[in-house]
């Protein structure tokens, strides 16, 4: 049961990135990665791009809907269609920084 996963052969930051049996110039490289990747990259995410559009109006939403009324057979019926034109995307986001939430479980030892 569970998925196929190598962290042998590419960047794990939490431990050893080689198999013990991997050769020198495999260890080389790894720790190299880690190293090039410690210096300026950070696990956290600061900032991403929105999935929300501005309408015209200046509402702001995921999707925005048109209401028609469509004449069959003498009857009126209302339908929802979907504006795809004429909107602006938010752009990008910044988060919040990530913390760790007060309701974290937290397993205390007794000796």
């Amino acid at each position: 049961m569970g998925g196929s996963s190598s962290k042998g052969r590419g960047f794990w930051p939490f431990g050893s990135g080689a198999p013990a049996d991997a050769t020198n110039g495999e260890r080389q490289q790894s720790l190299a990665r880690y190293r090039a990747a410690r210096l300026g990259a950070t696990p956290f995410i600061f900032s991403r791009r929105s999935s929300m559009y501005y309408d015209e109006d200046g509402d702001l939403a995921h999707e925005f809907y048109e209401e028609t009324f469509v004449t069959k057979n003498g009857r009126k019926k209302a339908k929802l269609k979907r504006i795809h034109k004429n909107l602006i995307p938010q752009g990008v986001v910044k988060l919040d920084h990530p913390r760790i939430h007060v309701d974290f479980p937290v397993v205390l030892c007794e000796v």
